[in-house]
């Protein structure tokens, strides 16, 4: 028998942008650009998504009107080879 894989949990992540005309969460599990996954927009100016993720270590970014950003709700980060943070989102 195979072992079973670990359970997915999901996971909400939020970008506070009023103004933006699109806001796509890219990441390790989205195989960075190959795969964003795009955000709602809140009537609150909140973009929104849940993402199903399995037990572990996430690193992301969010690509705001095309431009990355960081999660400012987001303190674990680590340096990417870009000169700049991927953020961490743990999972248990």
């Amino acid at each position: 028998m195979k072992p079973k894989a670990p359970a997915s949990r999901k996971q909400e992540f939020r970008f506070t942008s009023p103004t933006a005309r699109s806001v796509q969460l890219v990441g390790d599990f989205t195989g960075w650009g190959q795969r964003p996954l795009g955000l709602t927009k809140g009537k609150d100016g909140v973009w929104r998504i849940s993402v199903d993720l399995a037990p572990g270590l996430h690193r992301y970014r969010f690509l705001v009107d095309g431009e990355w950003r960081d999660d400012p709700e987001c303190s674990m980060r680590v340096p990417n080879p870009f000169g700049t943070e991927n953020a961490l989102r743990e999972v248990k």
